[in-house]
């Protein structure tokens, strides 16, 4: 059985209605070409829906199999989106989930989101592509918007979900750079990651999101976080051993001697992201692991829904 069998992604409260209401309102037709109908590149057959248009019908496929197929081609679909997962050994946080009371860590959480999202496209027959990385890029698909598509890129998210390895470092910045080249269509790109990088240096991250946004690609960026231990810092007072998941180093020491500095920092460097984002028109979306995947999606497309009004 599939990891995702356990979740119904099909069923999500409200979700398709506000996908296809943010689609109609801000995003369809952002990828009309003025080609439209002359020589466009082949996409993929998809099944004859009684009462459309026959001129793009496959008699030959016809002629095989006795069956309706339409072809597309890339320049009728309404959406390209690439989604782009972290899958660094951070994102593996909390390894106990029970200890914890959560349901998921932050890849899990990320890969439902990301899983739903696709579901929602399919539907819509909008294209979706995957990357993951983390310290290399070890997934670029390209944008398609079939079942079989659907199905492998969630094959690839479940094989992340199972790798589960320490010492996985990021390399975040480098990744948006190598993703803002190699995707050439204007898309819609959603970024999932803590954002607990190998460097310090965030004017690095920050120069990767200017490059995505240059490039004319609308991006959204979900903030992946378990927000009590992560943000809040909120630890038994007692002595821990505290590991770094992505060098394997690690500090004994009791939580109160560093909540306050730690609190600080992690705070300032959100909120310089957020900064960024809001001067290079990028929608941050700050996501708390423990509010589950499902109303964190509503709220953000409720939100878009109505600013697309």
């Amino acid at each position: 059985m599939s990891y995702f069998d356990v979740y119904d992604l099909k069923k999500i409260e409200n979700l398709d209605l506000l996908a296809r209401k943010v689609v109609e309102g801000f995003i369809i037709g952002l990828h009309k070409s003025p080609f439209h109908g002359f020589s466009v590149e082949f996409a993929e057959h998809r099944l004859y829906n009684s009462g459309e248009s026959t001129k793009n019908l496959d008699w030959k496929v016809y002629a095989r199999s006795e069956k309706l197929f339409v072809k597309r081609y890339e320049e009728e679909t309404n959406l390209r989106c690439q989604i782009v997962v972290d899958t660094s050994s951070s994102m593996y946080f909390p390894k106990d989930l029970k200890v914890k009371n959560l349901e998921f860590n932050k890849l899990e959480f990320s890969a439902l989101a990301a899983a739903s999202l696709m579901n929602l496209l399919k539907k819509q027959r909008d294209a979706f592509g995957l990357s993951l990385f983390d310290t290399d890029l070890k997934i670029h698909s390209a944008n398609r918007s079939s079942s079989t598509h659907y199905k492998l890129i969630l094959s690839y998210l479940e094989r992340a979900i199972q790798d589960n390895q320490l010492n996985k470092k990021s390399n975040t910045a480098e990744i948006l750079h190598q993703i803002a080249e190699r995707v050439h269509k204007r898309s819609l790109i959603i970024i999932f990651s803590d954002f607990f990088d190998k460097g310090e240096d965030q004017e690095e991250l920050f120069s990767a999101l200017q490059h995505l946004n240059y490039n004319k690609h609308e991006v959204v960026v979900f903030h992946v976080m378990d927000e009590a231990l992560e943000l809040e810092f909120e630890f038994e007072n007692r002595p821990h051993l505290f590991v770094d998941m992505e060098t394997g180093q690690e500090i004994k020491l009791q939580s109160n001697e560093i909540k306050e500095a730690y609190k600080q920092k992690v705070a300032a460097k959100k909120e310089a992201i957020i900064q960024k984002c809001l001067q290079y028109k990028i929608d941050y979306i700050p996501t708390n692991i423990r509010d589950g995947y499902n109303p964190i999606l509503r709220n953000y497309l409720v939100k878009r829904s109505k600013l697309s009004k």
